[in-house]
């Protein structure tokens, strides 16, 4: 490695971030350095520092990285529902299916709160919020979902995509990956249509 090549590494700041996941994945989010996640990117111990103050600041990037990406699973899932009782239910599908694709940026979001002190951060998870909290009013407009205040239904239907995912990423269901989406999308209706019951 030459002396110039962490300073005109192409797309330094991506390289960085998914040398951090992938070593998130070995050790977890509390063990790695910024030194380590440099020599697994290929540039100097100081190329980090160029984009990131320090270890919080890269795991802050990693959270709002995949609050993007969870929205991103949520809304191409809420696609291929006709109704919005099936989207309600593919929202969570696709909660779920980010956690199977990305388990460490999910223990980034989630298990590390620290991690979503900055503003770009915290407006990465207002948004991927605001994508279930959208299924969760028009199930209300139709009827599928009873009046009034939103969020309750919201943080519920938060709370019960979440649990399966974090069971399912930590190895604790007895299913596939296909199995636990087909699971939490009849959970979802269980949930959901007794409601309205």
């Amino acid at each position: 490695m030459t002396r110039s090549e962490p300073y005109h590494h192409a797309n330094l700041r991506q390289t960085l971030l998914d040398a951090a996941v992938t070593l998130i994945g070995e050790v977890g989010p509390r063990a790695f350095t910024l030194r380590e996640v440099a020599r697994r990117a290929g540039v100097s111990h100081n190329a980090p520092y160029r984009h990131f103050a320090g270890k919080d600041d890269l795991l802050a990037a990693v959270a709002a990285e995949g609050f993007d990406r969870l929205a991103a699973s949520m809304r191409k899932s809420i696609a291929r529902a006709t109704s919005p009782r099936e989207r309600l239910q593919e929202c969570g599908c696709g909660y779920v299916a980010f956690a199977l694709r990305w388990p460490q940026h999910f223990l980034v979001m989630f298990d590390l709160p620290h991690a979503l002190n900055g503003r770009d951060q915290h407006s990465a998870g207002q948004n991927a919020f605001a994508v279930l909290l959208e299924c969760i009013t028009a199930a209300q407009q139709s009827g599928d979902l009873p009046a009034g205040d939103p969020l309750p239904l919201a943080w519920m239907a938060w709370s019960l995509v979440h649990g399966i995912a974090k069971l399912a990423i930590s190895g604790n269901l007895p299913f596939n990956a296909r199995s636990t989406i087909e699971f939490t999308r009849s959970a979802s209706k269980t949930v959901f249509g007794g409601m309205n019951a």
